[in-house]
Order: C-alpha cells, then sequence, then structure tokens
C-alpha cells in the first residue's frame, strides 16, 4: 500500500484508545515505518545511476524493515516512548502488522510480480509470506481504503478535536480542527 494509506490506517489505529498526542503519534509512525527499507528508491532519483536505486529497492524493501524482529523493536522503541507505555506498544504492533497486511494484500507491481514479505528475516530468510490475489499498488480497492481512511480521519479530527496535522505542529492542528468545525459545525456532547 502506499505510506499515505499505512499513515492514515496507523493513525485511525492511534485512536481506538484515549492516547496523548505523543502516544498517537508513536503508533501512527510505527505504522509507517516499515516503508524504511524502501528508501532504496531515492537514490534512483537523485542519482546519475538510477540502476543502483531501483536494484536497492528490489532488494531490500519487504526485507529489513517488514519482518517480525523489526516489529518487536519497533514495539520495544514505542514502550520505551510512550506515557501509556502497554497500550501504545501493543497498538504500534498491532500497526506494524496491519502495514504488513496491506502490503500483502496490495503488493503487486505492474508487471504483475508479487511482492512477498521475508517475515522471519534474518533468522530465515528464505520463509516469505505472500499471496497470489494481491491486486496493484494503483488498483481500486487501495484508491477506496484510502479515502475510506481520510474521510474516517476528518471525522475524528471533527469529532475529538485534534487530527494527524498535530504530529508536526499543535498550532497548526488548531487550526485545521477549528476550520472543520467552522465548516461542518461543532460536535455535540454525547453523554
Amino acid at each position: 500500500m502506499n505510506p499515505v494509506t499505512h499513515f492514515l490506517a496507523g493513525w485511525s489505529l492511534a485512536n481506538v484508545s484515549a492516547l496523548e498526542r505523543k502516544d498517537r503519534t508513536i503508533v501512527t509512525l510505527a505504522s509507517v515505518i516499515p516503508d524504511v527499507d524502501g528508501l532504496g528508491i531515492l537514490k534512483s532519483i537523485i542519482s546519475k545511476n538510477p540502476e543502483t536505486g531501483l536494484y536497492l529497492y528490489g532488494q531490500y524493501h519487504h526485507v529489513l524493515a517488514h519482518n517480525v524482529f523489526s516489529g518487536l523493536i519497533i514495539t520495544a522503541v514505542a514502550y520505551a516512548l510512550a506515557k501509556k507505555k502497554w497500550v501504545t506498544a501493543f497498538l504500534a504492533f498491532f500497526g506494524f502488522h496491519v502495514h504488513l497486511l496491506g502490503d500483502l494484500l496490495s503488493g503487486r507491481g505492474r508487471d504483475g510480480t508479487i511482492w512477498s514479505i521475508s517475515y522471519l528475516y534474518p533468522a530465515y530468510p528464505d520463509f516469505l509470506v505472500g499471496w497470489s490475489g494481491q491486486w496493484e499498488l494503483n488498483a481500486w480497492p487501495n484508491v477506496a481504503i484510502t479515502a475510506a481512511l481520510l474521510l474516517l480521519s476528518l471525522y475524528l479530527a471533527w469529532r475529538r478535536g485534534y487530527s494527524p496535522v498535530g504530529i508536526i505542529s499543535a498550532n497548526a492542528d488548531r487550526t485545521f480542527v477549528d476550520t472543520l468545525r467552522k465548516r461542518f459545525g461543532y460536535p455535540t456532547s454525547r453523554n
């Protein structure tokens, strides 16, 4: 899936519990961070030899950070940094696996290549998890999932008073939420 979709899925997951801003950020980032192993693609963008970046991307994406050991490291870091340690760590670990599930569902390349995940790498590098029914990255289900998660994120921002914008700036977040509420009205309190 697209990193934006992973981000929105992580944000939505971070809202299943009453977490503070820092802990919501941790859960959201844990849901996106596995894609750090795909940064080799940047080398092809900035390099005079684009083949190198494509090679790095092809060799290491869905390998280095898409495995259970990376998930455990992300979970340990989440636990160490969080205020609500156990809840945040659990949601980070779950978000990491939601990321993997998303990639398993929708990682097919344009040429029909199935992107498998080396779930037990590096202990068992030949153990691959894949699915022959993967849809392409730009297929309609990905667009629909991203749109649904975006709408959910906007609803949560309107209802709860904070949004993913708050990860970057609390002031910008207040402005964003105020704009939503001025446009769509203020939520009524639930009793």
